[in-house]
């Protein structure tokens, strides 16, 4: 039996212990959720087709007036609510988190879906990552190793309460090419991405850059160090992206300003950025890795407009911290599994595209860096100081490439001082979803961030 389908099965058991433990609690809820991967490789050293199966399990949330508890299990047919009451009773594990009383939904019951829209065998997609794979190992002797890999994950979640009876099933799929390159005694590696809800559109979109791929991992054997110093800047998509995930992303969570752990909290309605800038977050803001119907607490999904021409306008929230600061809630509560608790969370995190062109900014740029690829991000919610760094760089000077790569390269700096400097957006934008972001005590979940180009300053090293 697919597990999906054991979901959807447990619905009428999911209103039956919301009924019964209705009877003790002012609110109750149950979520199940239920995720399977399905994994293929094709490398220079292997082949695998492995199909794992996740998480699948219940959470359920009750409101006794003052406090707000949970408890999760891997079968809700037959539990005795008692047996919940009981766990959850104990001095120790009562929250006082939220102050502000029940949930207040409103009626809804919805099914949701969005599967493969050209599915493939696993034969078949073997034999298109092989080609990829086969092209890259021949193009040139100096590429020692040449991995891509398949990825599809299967999502289903029910979410049962008072008012709300809801069920959603979804697909994604990620395609990845990872390079490993040496030259002598120097070894660099490089690696795209492509993601889409379409397993042929996403093989082909990575086919598609597989001569790019090449050309820049062995043009990284030749990547020296950049001198440190303040720089005119142009982010690619990615970088853009991270800039965003992690300037803004991380600071307008509002369980962080609920912890006054969020210095965003000062700025509300104020000047944060260039007029440039309008950044989005949501579920129903993109179609992309972390696209879904509804969230683990059973609010729709949603696009937040986070900065309106470089005005902070609102946060993104769960439906708690939403309850607590008095807040509609976003569509952003999210766990790892139902073994977690329910954090605000990020989901497809981007800045909108804007009008200029990039030749024209590429031209405009005295001496700087064309900045490429996400490779990792830190931020401080409380003090606005971010760390990005960017796999590569090419050099600019006079509005023309000189031929010079450097990598890695971090960007560093206070949010406000890098945001207020963008000078160009260009009219070209994508959303990336290959990535995943931890929170609390790293619980991880998929996320997606883009944008368009960017010109701006910052301090590089």
């Amino acid at each position: 039996m697919a597990l999906e389908k054991f979901l959807k099965e447990r619905i009428d058991d999911a209103k039956t212990l919301v009924d019964l433990l209705g009877k003790k609690y002012e609110y109750v809820s149950v979520l199940g959720s239920y995720m399977r991967t399905k994994r293929i490789l094709s490398s220079t050293r292997m082949t695998s087709v492995d199909e794992s199966e996740g998480e699948c399990g219940f959470v359920i949330r009750m409101f006794d007036g003052t406090h707000y508890s949970e408890y999760s299990t891997n079968e809700i047919r037959g539990l005795d609510p008692q047996t919940v009451i009981d766990a959850v009773s104990l001095p120790e594990l009562k929250q006082d988190f939220v102050k502000a009383g029940s949930l207040n939904e409103e009626e809804m019951v919805r099914s949701f879906e969005r599967v493969d829209a050209n599915p493939l065998d696993d034969q078949d997609v073997l034999k298109r990552l092989e080609e990829i794979r086969s092209f890259c190992e021949k193009a040139d002797e100096r590429i020692i190793n040449a991995n891509v890999v398949y990825n599809k994950r299967h999502v289903s979640k029910i979410f049962v309460s008072p008012k709300k009876t809801l069920d959603q099933n979804y697909e994604w799929i990620n395609a990845m090419l990872m390079l490993v390159a040496r030259e002598g005694e120097t070894i660099k590696h490089h690696y795209i991405s492509e993601n889409e809800a379409d397993s042929v559109l996403a093989i082909e979109e990575l086919s598609g850059r597989k001569e790019e791929a090449v050309d820049l991992v062995l043009r990284l054997l030749h990547a020296g160090p950049i001198e440190p110093g303040e720089y005119e800047i142009i982010t690619d998509p990615t970088i853009s992206g991270l800039i965003c995930h992690e300037a803004f992303g991380h600071g307008v969570e509002q369980d962080m300003v609920v912890k006054h752990r969020a210095k965003s909290a000062e700025y509300v309605n104020k000047q944060v950025g260039s007029t440039l800038l309008n950044m989005h977050d949501g579920a129903a803001a993109a179609l992309s890795a972390a696209s879904y119907f509804f969230d683990d607490d059973g609010i729709l999904a949603q696009d937040t407009h986070i900065i309106e021409n470089g005005i902070l306008r609102r946060g993104i929230s769960d439906a708690l911290s939403a309850l607590e600061l008095g807040q509609k809630p976003s569509g952003n509560g999210r766990r790892e599994s139902y073994k977690r608790k329910s954090y605000t969370r990020m989901t497809n995190t981007f800045f909108s595209p804007g009008n200029d062109k990039l030749e024209d900014m590429i031209a405009s740029v005295k001496h700087g860096y064309f900045l490429f690829n996400t490779d990792n991000g830190m931020e401080d919610p409380k003090n606005w100081q971010i760390q990005c760094t960017a796999e590569y760089g090419l050099e600019i000077k006079d509005g023309q490439f000189t031929g010079k790569i450097v990598a890695p390269v971090v960007i560093s700096g206070f949010v406000l001082d890098l945001l207020n400097s963008v000078s160009m957006v260009s009219d070209q934008f994508k959303v990336i979803g290959s990535g995943m972001c931890g929170k609390g005590y790293k619980e991880w979940v998929f996320v997606s961030d883009g944008g368009p180009h960017m010109k701006a300053r910052a301090k590089l090293g």
